[in-house]
């Protein structure tokens, strides 16, 4: 299998990029920016902070699990831009160190993970094309989403990155 490092690394790197137009946007409106940071779109979904996260989470944990390494447990107390970009470089800097070689053989390997209360198992593959990449991208897109939503100019481009 391909290492799905590169795509990762690319989406968080544009992640960072809408951050930061996302707090310059808060600064120029005179818009408090812990007020940003826990915005959401609907009541019962999760705020910007924890799309984030999770974002993160998924990215690592794929390098993390298809490549037979330890994934390594963040605390999730992040709440301020200044802490989501840190995360997002925390992940970064993991998942740039799983070599290419690591992930030899990962779409046949069986991956098994909780997810919530649930047991998960399936072989890599279909873990990262149905599982990995499908969560890390509707995150990223509902962090994307809550920004644009509250008046943040970005668009597409921000989101494919450059």
């Amino acid at each position: 299998m391909q290492s799905p490092v590169p795509t990762f690394a690319h989406s968080l790197k544009a992640l960072s990029a809408i951050l930061k137009k996302a707090e310059a946007s808060c600064a120029a409106q005179k818009i408090d920016p812990a007020v940003m940071a826990v915005q959401r779109l609907y009541p019962n979904m999760l705020p910007l902070t924890r799309q984030v996260l999770i974002t993160c989470d998924h990215a690592k944990g794929a390098a993390a699990r298809l490549s037979g390494t330890e994934n390594p447990s963040f605390a999730d107390t992040e709440t301020t831009f200044a802490d989501l970009q840190a995360r997002i470089q925390k992940t970064l800097d993991f998942i740039a160190t799983v070599p290419e070689s690591a992930f030899k053989d990962a779409e046949t390997r069986v991956i098994n993970w909780k997810a919530g209360s649930r047991e998960m198992s399936m072989p890599g593959a279909a873990y990262l094309s149905f599982y990995a990449l499908p969560n890390f991208y509707f995150h990223m897109t509902t962090a994307y989403n809550i920004l644009r939503h509250n008046g943040v100019e970005i668009g597409k481009v921000d989101f494919l990155g450059a």
